[in-house]
């Protein structure tokens, strides 16, 4: 259960970042309203609280959740930009999700 519980706080948190930068992102790049850059700062300050959520160290939350993030921007590409992911991208996003796994989850005394 801690696993399902850490692993719904990583994908909370990712889709607070990525959703709040891609609202900014548009605001900057795309030349949308003020209010999705507005939007997306309060979405990635809430990303900053959920994080906190988690119960092991910073260190460890933060490295995990770097990886998490990277296959999460891959997968958030592809759904809403379109972005078609090539092998290296999955072949990095793997190794990235295994290592977070170590970092993360491995048995420690």
């Amino acid at each position: 259960m801690a696993i399902i519980k850490s692993l719904s706080i990583f994908l909370l948190a990712g889709l607070c970042e990525i959703g709040g930068g891609y609202l900014v992102w548009l605001w900057l790049k795309e030349d949308r309203s003020v209010w999705y850059g507005l939007a997306g700062g309060l979405i990635l300050a809430t990303y900053g609280v959920v994080a906190t959520l988690q119960e092991s160290s910073f260190a460890r939350v933060y490295a995990t959740y770097g990886g998490i993030f990277i296959v999460m921007s891959l997968l958030w590409a592809y759904i809403i930009d379109n972005y078609r992911p090539d092998k290296y991208d999955l072949i990095g996003a793997g190794i990235a999700l295994i290592g977070v796994c170590v970092i993360y989850y491995a048995p420690r005394n």
